[in-house]
């Protein structure tokens, strides 16, 4: 935990806020805090400071808190990924968060079993714990949008465009296609295929919707490790 994720019911006062939760043992038994140290603190979806540690309680921490900081800039790339499978999603949403990623939109595709739209991992309380270990981890404070659409044709011919927004839109798919292009001042639509790729048909239709196939590379890649190849590229 590389900073402490504050909510609104925490503050108990204009300057001051009391945790009494994972957070406050973290504080307490990780990082063995005392009265008078100072921790970076930020609230979620908005802005970062230092809080000061005034009161340590059997089971609570109370901190003054001065949030003078921005959150770190966005990523330009926004994210449309084939649901992966369930755990691997769990991974990747931290990875989205640490990135900085502000939008992943979640699509189905030919070779996503059903059975993963069941997951209780979609559930938006655990994509929330999930991308807030992301924050956590890197210092950010801004939750990326999850957004989950269960049926390709409809998503791809009436959404993308408008998600898109006048980016270019890649397609990241194995074959003789150019390299995937390394510009962290460009912004991008990037999207990622499940576990063995999209199938033609729907790379067919990226392509006369205006994507741009590109491959991340000679190696086959999991969704998690292109994921965060393709994002590594584009790290200003």
């Amino acid at each position: 935990m590389n900073i402490v994720l504050l909510k609104e019911p925490d503050w108990i006062d204009a300057r001051s806020v009391r945790l009494d939760d994972h957070r406050a043992e973290h504080l307490a038994r990780i990082l063995k805090v005392t009265l008078g140290q100072t921790v970076r603190v930020g609230l979620i979806n908005g802005d970062k400071g230092i809080g000061r540690i005034t009161a340590v309680g059997n089971d609570t921490i109370t901190l003054d808190v001065d949030l003078t900081d921005a959150p770190p800039p966005r990523h330009r790339t926004q994210l449309v990924l084939a649901l992966p499978r369930p755990k691997m999603l769990r991974r990747i949403l931290r990875t989205v968060a640490e990135f900085g990623v502000s939008e992943l939109h979640l699509i189905h595709s030919y070779r996503v079993e059903k059975s993963f739209w069941q997951s209780p991992y979609l559930d938006q309380d655990k994509v929330e714990v999930a991308l807030i270990q992301g924050l956590e981890r890197a210092g950010d404070t801004l939750l990326p949008k999850v957004i989950q659409h269960r049926r390709f044709k409809p998503f791809m011919e009436d959404h993308l465009s408008t998600i898109a927004d006048g980016r270019d839109v890649l397609i990241a798919h194995p074959g003789h296609h150019d390299v995937f292009p390394s510009d962290a001042t460009t912004s991008k639509t990037v999207l990622i295929g499940p576990e063995g790729g999209f199938i033609d048909y729907e790379v067919d239709l990226a392509r006369k919707l205006g994507a741009i196939p590109v491959s991340l590379g000679h190696r086959i890649f999991s969704v998690d490790t292109a994921v965060c190849t393709a994002l590594a590229r584009d790290l200003t």
